[in-house]
């Protein structure tokens, strides 16, 4: 370039040189060719598909996608803790089974005739005493 002139070309005409703000304006304005019909998987692949003007129409279904995955997330999370939960209960209640049906093993243990005569001979200080009589029954006429 010559000092301060304009830009020549090689044929010898002269051409304008955009000014900054000219620049600015043509960078600035989003003017995108409208998509075409003919869809390439090279168009898809090299992005040309993702324009500003298309996403813009389809704001509305992106972020009710997003919401949709949100509340997705947040569903698995609870039906996942509602399992553990409910896992942790059954082995609770097993253990609860286990432990009534041994108390109830050794009541019916100590409750038996043999074992209560038992503990009345060895226990000294008892006025219970075994029976020599057996029982009777009486009749009360109604």
């Amino acid at each position: 370039m010559n000092n301060g002139e304009t830009p020549q070309t090689e044929e010898g005409n002269t051409e304008q040189a955009p000014t900054l703000k000219q620049v600015i304006q043509e960078q600035a304005i989003e003017g995108e060719a409208p998509l075409s019909r003919k869809f390439s998987l090279r168009k898809i692949l090299g992005g040309d598909i993702l324009n500003t003007a298309a996403i813009r129409r389809q704001i509305w279904l992106f972020v009710l996608i997003a919401a949709f995955m949100v509340v997705y997330i947040a569903n698995r999370y609870g039906c996942q803790r509602d399992i553990i939960e409910i896992d942790r209960l059954q082995e609770e209640l097993k253990d609860a089974k286990y432990k009534a049906l041994s108390s109830t093993s050794q009541l019916t243990e100590k409750s038996r005739e043999s074992n209560v005569m038992e503990m009345l001979k060895t226990n000294q200080d008892s006025v219970l005493k075994i029976a020599k009589q057996p029982p009777y029954i009486i009749n009360i006429p109604e």
